[in-house]
């Protein structure tokens, strides 16, 4: 049965790329055509949103595996990961490349790269532990090696192709790439699915005593 949480990885997919695409469908296209406005303002305003839904479902996923039995260390790699990705995403949509070019590339390297090695650490879970519960259809696995896999291929051709310089299609590379992250973040809905709900506990410090009549800890249903 599916749950609300399984629409939030679902929603993001089709907010950023029909969003994307909608900002380029008005604009030259070009790899400058979101450092003008309006372009630029509705450019900032989608990646903004889009990154903050990231977070969420890296906060989630992290949940969820720790409930599954995952190891603290690693568990806590892959979501400051994936955090490091929406980050990156956010910086990319606020430091427009033709008017702060270092700040743009710095973001595009956490958005583009982070966002690559996060999808390879779930499946490297994946793969190291084989009684992590694998919900959905079973080509769900491979449909993320394939898109994990074409993603790395694109970033490799990214990079050669903007040292050569043939800017344009370096480009095209970029944008294909974020088009595949963000389809690796709508995958998660199948991994969601399985969720009913997520409750936030907030637990007082070791410094401070709560009253005798308080709770230890004060739940709230999200």
């Amino acid at each position: 049965m599916w749950g609300y949480l399984s629409m939030l990885p679902a929603f993001l997919a089709l907010w950023a790329i029909a969003g994307v695409w909608t900002v380029f469908a008005v604009a030259v296209t070009n790899s400058l055509c979101g450092s003008y406005p309006p372009q630029s303002c509705i450019f900032s305003q989608l990646l903004n949103t889009g990154a903050v839904m990231a977070s969420w479902i890296c906060i989630i996923r992290y949940h969820q595996l720790r409930d599954w039995g995952v190891g603290k260390w690693l568990n806590q790699l892959i979501m400051w990961t994936g955090l490091l990705c929406a980050l990156g995403t956010s910086v990319v949509g606020n430091f427009q490349q033709k008017n702060q070019l270092p700040t743009h590339l710095v973001g595009a390297f956490f958005a583009l790269f982070a966002g690559n090695f996060y999808f390879w650490l779930q499946l490297y879970l994946c793969w190291r532990m084989k009684s992590l519960p694998q919900p959905g259809a079973p080509w769900i696995g491979p449909l993320r090696l394939g898109l994990c896999s074409l993603c790395t291929i694109l970033m490799v051709a990214m990079v050669i192709l903007h040292s050569w310089p043939m800017r344009s299609a370096s480009a095209a590379c970029e944008w294909a790439i974020a088009m595949l992250l963000f389809t690796l973040f709508g995958l998660f809905a199948v991994d969601f699915s399985c969720l009913d709900g997520c409750t936030l506990c907030l637990q007082p410090g070791p410094s401070l005593s709560p009253p005798p009549a308080s709770p230890i800890s004060l739940q709230i249903t999200l």
